[in-house]
């Protein structure tokens, strides 16, 4: 059976310029960060889930197709969703999910970020 949290955490290890680091308040836990800024919280332990930055606009209609997506931290539930791996959310669309918030991220880096990051690709 395939472990749906060694899977996206082997796609967010292979995401360029990501890096991933245990949080030392909380075990099982990996923050995930390009160029020092969040887009992902994975959580291996437990139910496995992550924790994503997400277009506003799409946040609601993804509560609405699926049961396994929701709102799980203290951060702003308009920006950021908590999908379940062990879900009723495909894991391509966890992934597309992942590539979403990875995009916003980079998004807002600076030019030069974003030419260190090109150059690690």
């Amino acid at each position: 059976m395939r472990d749906p949290a060694a899977a996206l955490q082997a796609h967010l290890d292979a995401k360029p310029g990501a890096v991933g680091a245990p949080l030392p308040s909380a075990k099982g836990v990996l923050l995930y960060k390009l160029m020092g800024k969040m887009f992902a919280i994975l959580t291996v332990r437990g139910d496995p889930s992550v924790i994503l930055k997400c277009d506003p606009h799409l946040v609601e209609i993804l509560k609405e197709q699926y049961q396994g997506v929701g709102h799980r931290s203290h951060l702003d539930r308009r920006f950021w969703i908590c999908v379940t791996l062990d879900s009723d959310v495909p894991p391509q669309e966890i992934e597309r999910l992942v590539g979403g918030s990875y995009d916003l991220v980079r998004a807002g880096l600076t030019r030069k970020q974003k030419a260190e990051l090109d150059a690690l690709s």
